[in-house]
């Protein structure tokens, strides 16, 4: 089952982001000028409105598929630095001392909801895309490789 809206959840240690995080941090400026519903409108087929327990947010598995593209890392390696590097929690909208996922959800993310490969693509080009247009990076060039799976961004 999926929802759309997350409650606002605080903590007494959001201010953190604050501290550790600058404003010039790429992913906290990807995160601050990226509205990023548009997964949920692109996704809302793959999911149950109503049977089922609630599922992950499609957006934050999303983004940790980012960051791997981004960083070129393992499914492991993106979930285990997610762990301790405030950047990635700020950039996934995690509370700094909420857990990370298990890197098998991630797996299970690519093959149930985004079996169609060209999907995982048109995701990642229209958020390079709007990155693009809003200043965060400066090329349009994304080099893929045979598994549709590693992108990496120039």
């Amino acid at each position: 089952m999926i929802v759309q809206q997350e409650s606002l959840r605080l903590s007494e240690y959001s201010s953190l982001y604050d501290l550790i995080v600058p404003s010039t941090n790429l992913l906290r400026r990807i995160n601050d000028l990226i509205d990023f519903n548009f997964i949920y409108d692109e996704l809302a087929s793959k999911y149950s409105q109503t049977l089922g327990r609630k599922a992950e947010s499609p957006i934050r598995l999303f983004k940790y598929l980012l960051l791997k593209v981004i960083y070129t890392i393992s499914d492991v390696d993106v979930v285990e630095r997610s762990r301790y590097d405030m950047s990635f929690k700020y950039f996934l909208e995690m509370l700094p001392e909420e857990d990370v996922i298990a890197p098998s959800t991630l797996t299970k993310f690519r093959r149930q909801r985004l079996k169609d490969t060209n999907l995982l693509d048109m995701l990642i080009n229209r958020t390079v895309s709007i990155a693009v247009e809003q200043g965060i990076i400066k090329s349009r060039s994304i080099i893929v490789d045979a598994t549709k799976e590693a992108i990496s961004i120039i």
